[in-house]
């Protein structure tokens, strides 16, 4: 291990350095072979540039390594990121689970960011309505189902601590868009235009 230092006997904070600057320290200062995700590459099909692409990185970063320091987002640091909390909620594990494009249980950077781009702004309407769509769509059946609606619409208000009655609910349930895609694209369209949101 001639000319290796372990990283924990450097004084500079990782934290405090920007993407480039943290990987060519972990090089200097490490036996292991540190690379730089690559950010042309992934920045590819999506709207973001490659300078948004390595601003990413620095989060991912932060989040990855909140509780369990892999570089992968587990479910418990997605929790703790969106919601200051590890309590369980439906919203934020069905958001999780559409991040988790491989299925394998954690967020890796590629994952992150191109589920992170639905929510540009030059995004597709049609990309965002699919995502809000698999959101809604617990059993990934083609429709959203009145009870699936209703299991979001109560998630929803949990974490938001908003208490109405169930007479509210039913009422905002009955009112869902609990069809298939072609009909809940265009409720998206105009809720879009009438509230801006999806945007």
């Amino acid at each position: 291990m001639m000319g290796c230092l372990p990283t924990k006997q450097v004084g500079r904070s990782t934290h405090s350095l920007n993407p480039r600057e943290a990987v060519a320290l972990a090089a200097e200062t490490s036996c292991e072979n540190v690379d730089l995700p690559d950010f042309v590459n992934i920045a590819t099909g999506t709207p973001f540039t490659v300078n948004e692409v390595e601003a990413l990185y620095d989060l991912f970063r932060k989040l990855s390594n909140s509780i369990i320091k892999d570089g992968l987002i587990h479910k418990e640091e997605f929790h703790l990121a969106l919601f200051r909390n590890k309590k369980t909620n439906l919203f934020v594990d069905r958001v999780f689970d559409l991040f988790d494009q491989k299925g394998n249980g954690v967020i890796e950077f590629d994952e992150f960011v191109r589920s992170l781009s639905v929510f540009h702004p030059d995004a597709p309407e049609e990309q965002k309505a699919g995502f809000a769509f698999k959101l809604y769509d617990l059993r990934q059946t083609g429709f959203i189902e009145r009870h699936e609606l209703k299991e979001m619409v109560l998630a929803l208000l949990d974490e938001s601590d908003l208490n109405i009655t169930s007479d509210a609910v039913e009422m905002i349930v009955d009112r869902g868009p609990h069809h298939g895609i072609p009909k809940f694209c265009d409720s998206l369209r105009s809720q879009r235009s009438r509230h801006g949101c999806l945007t």
